[in-house]
């Protein structure tokens, strides 16, 4: 894409957070770490899923 070329927003990379299940777009300040990229926001990545957090289900007695 040369200077000036318009950009198409709907040719960029999504994934879906594991934690709300939303899809979230690239962004250019990702561009380096995109491959790394598990959760679409801080407050998702800080609050992992419940199920992931507690364990096995009846794991306690």
């Amino acid at each position: 894409m040369g200077a000036g070329a318009p950009r198409n927003p709907h040719a960029l990379p999504t994934k879906t957070c594991p934690v709300c299940g939303r899809a979230f777009v690239w962004r250019k300040k990702w561009e380096r770490d995109w491959p790394t990229v598990i959760y679409c926001s801080e407050r998702c990545r800080r609050n992992p899923p419940r199920a992931l957090a507690r364990g096995p289900k009846g794991g306690a007695s």
